[in-house]
């Protein structure tokens, strides 16, 4: 049996995977920083950079041995190149490499956005099912808002993507301006619903040129507004001792120290960026005739995204990741490797780390 070993180190999660052809996941281990980060209240570059050092050789390793498989049946290694934050990248990365010439194992660069988007290729292969393409593949993360035609694989075409913030970028901007702590987008996700969105009026953007680009900014500055515009260091800082005494507050310790108004504009926020990111999903399924929606990345995991995108507005089979596939994982990685694998398409220790690099 084919075994692929997938590394992702390319911000702030040090992950290892061992993945068959067939799709099945013989292991997934993930080291995550979100309790380091979380004193920052976001991603601090250098510490995401250093963490890796720890952790990938442990990581690395407990994905073999939970697989219950030796390095030798491995056949090849896949590792994520770029984009992400070249100090994180560069760890796997060099781990990969020595991995690659150490065990005589075939490398190959994967690129994380294409991980993503082959995340949920992976799992509707895992229930038995392909989607069925043509399709528009919408990547929405804390580092990435991308829309892409995916025709086949490992070929895509860029129909949009975000000129500011990322949307799960903007989540948790928004979850640390009220109080929230980080990652703030699923304390959000969670509180939207026992809000009124239509009492708070927050504006969509508006853009000039490519109408299928994204932009987060203007509204993230208008909920800045609305917090200026109140007294609202009382609740903040409650919020703040609950997490302190509580490191995952449940929703009922959420709502008592959140007055109506504020549920009232999450509600608002969420609905405005859920429209924001759906409106040009609506419009590129007209333009291209997808016949498949893949929504990847960790904001995938949002209540509201899922429950509006299949609701029937968008003209088409729309396809989710689960929560484990959602946010940065190794098997994603993995997934992705295997269509190169096949096509003999392999890299050599040359391959480099690259902050920005291109899907399309």
């Amino acid at each position: 049996m084919a075994l692929i070993l997938g590394i992702e180190s390319s911000c702030d999660e040090t992950a290892a995977a061992v993945e068959s052809r067939a799709g099945e996941e013989l292991s997934s281990v993930v080291a995550t920083q979100v309790e380091t980060h979380g004193k920052n209240g976001g991603v601090e570059p250098e510490l995401a950079s250093r963490e890796p050092l720890r952790s990938i050789v442990p990581v690395g390793g407990g994905g073999v041995e939970e697989a219950g498989v030796g390095w030798k049946e491995l056949s090849a290694v896949a590792v994520t190149s770029g984009p992400g934050l070249v100090g994180s990248l560069l760890v796997g990365l060099t781990y990969a490499k020595a991995l690659s010439m150490v065990r005589g194992l075939p490398l190959i660069g994967v690129n994380h956005i294409e991980g993503h988007i082959h995340a949920v290729v992976l799992e509707a292969r895992r229930s038995g099912g392909e989607i069925e393409l043509p399709a528009l593949a919408l990547v929405a993360s804390g580092g990435h808002t991308h829309l892409f035609e995916f025709a086949e694989a490992g070929k895509y075409r860029l129909m949009g993507k975000t000129r500011d913030d990322a949307a799960g970028e903007a989540f948790d901007k928004v979850a640390k301006l009220l109080g929230f702590g980080y990652p703030g987008g699923p304390v959000l996700d969670m509180l939207a619903p026992h809000g009124e969105a239509d009492a708070v009026r927050l504006p969509m953007s508006k853009m000039k040129g490519n109408a299928l680009d994204f932009s987060f900014s203007g509204l993230k500055t208008a909920m800045l507004r609305w917090t200026q515009g109140r007294a609202m260091e009382g609740e903040i800082v409650a919020r703040r001792a609950l997490q302190k005494l509580h490191a995952r507050p449940t929703l009922e310790q959420w709502l008592a120290v959140t007055p109506q108004e504020t549920l009232d504009a999450v509600a608002a926020f969420q609905q405005v960026v859920v429209e924001e990111l759906l409106k040009r999903v609506e419009k590129a399924v007209e333009e291209t005739g997808a016949r498949s929606v893949i929504v990847a990345g960790g904001v995938a995991c949002n209540a509201g995204l899922r429950s509006a995108a299949r609701s029937g507005r968008v003209a088409c089979p729309v396809y989710f990741p689960t929560v484990h596939l959602s946010t940065d994982n190794a098997a994603m990685i993995a997934a992705a490797a295997w269509p190169k694998y096949e096509r003999g398409e392999f890299d050599d220790l040359t391959l480099k780390a690259q902050a920005n690099l291109s899907l399309a």
